[in-house]
């Protein structure tokens, strides 16, 4: 339930007040939201319409997670390129909480698809002769399935601790969205439990959720060394993209989140890394060198703008 509160809106003074820049972002970020869903949406249509690579769950784990960038980029980039264009960068409270609902919703789904993804490739490289009766689709269904709940509880956990701070007085966000650290500068209480709820909730689990991803990997190391040549190639590619993505998702969540409430100039800056940036590096990293998704794609091309090839 809402606590009391006297602000109907929050004001946000975005990333520049220089007309001229807002111009420039406007276009970048743009073209950069475009790009994300474009991309997103090529891999997550290549897959479901290539049956061999639906079939397998890498793939399968790739494709949600696509989807998941999209909505994650969804959730924030529009509402800041639209505020590009007008002056005064306003939102009514309603829409700042459901903004920080969606925002931790997808983020932490992510987060937990990502782990998923890396137990994934332990399976396939560290137990390749049990790799089919240990990654079945019922295993696949439920791993989603627990994103899907773990982001939920939680982005709940976040928005009903929220919602019970009241903003009586100041309502100028120094952001380009809503976030937690910076909707507790403006709370009319006392916000040091709740700062160190948030290091809880989303800093400690980022970097628990890093380290043991890490962990994994060096044991996945481990075991490639016994493989054959062309065998320890294809597994450092595979993992190389994964754990690239991890640190790019990772990292900015830790400096974010996994530190005192207290406001940085770089914020910002790390926002606007993960929040535009990561979802469209995702799709590259993991399809530039996979010539797999490459070939799909070019068969999925072939067949919508030339009606031929096969599935």
């Amino acid at each position: 339930m809402r606590n009391q509160s006297f602000v109907t809106e929050f004001v946000l003074l975005g990333l520049s007040q220089n007309p001229y820049v807002q111009k420039l972002m406007f276009a970048a970020f743009l073209f950069v939201y475009i790009a994300t869903i474009g991309s997103n949406m090529l891999i997550v249509v290549t897959i479901v319409c290539t049956a061999k690579l639906l079939g397998s769950p890498m793939y399968f784990f790739l494709a949600f997670l696509s989807f998941v960038d999209v909505c994650f980029s969804s959730a924030i980039t529009p509402k800041t390129i639209v505020d590009l264009v007008y002056e005064r960068k306003s939102i009514s409270f309603e829409g700042c909480m459901m903004q920080l609902f969606v925002e931790h919703f997808f983020g932490a789904t992510e987060m937990i698809v990502l782990t998923a993804m890396a137990y994934d490739r332990y399976v396939a490289i560290c137990k390749p002769l049990h790799y089919s009766s240990i990654m079945n689709r019922r295993l696949c269904g439920t791993l989603v399935g627990l994103a899907w709940a773990g982001g939920f509880l939680h982005s709940t956990i976040q928005i009903v601790f929220t919602l019970q701070l009241p903003f009586c007085g100041p309502n100028i966000i120094d952001h380009f969205m809503c976030d937690l650290f910076p909707l507790l500068h403006l709370a009319c209480t006392d916000t040091h439990l709740f700062g160190l709820l948030v290091m809880t909730n989303s800093g400690s689990i980022s970097i628990i959720v890093f380290f043991l991803l890490l962990v994994s990997y060096v044991f996945i190391l481990l075991s490639v060394r016994a493989h054959s040549s062309e065998g320890q190639h294809k597994a450092l590619s595979t993992c190389g993209s994964h754990i690239t993505v991890v640190v790019l998702y990772f990292v900015p969540c830790i400096l974010t989140y996994a530190r005192p409430p207290t406001a940085f100039s770089f914020d910002k800056i790390i926002a606007t890394f993960y929040t535009f940036l990561t979802p469209l590096l995702n799709p590259i990293i993991y399809t530039f060198r996979n010539r797999e998704m490459k070939k799909a794609m070019g068969t999925i091309w072939k067949r919508l703008v030339l009606g031929s090839g096969e599935y």
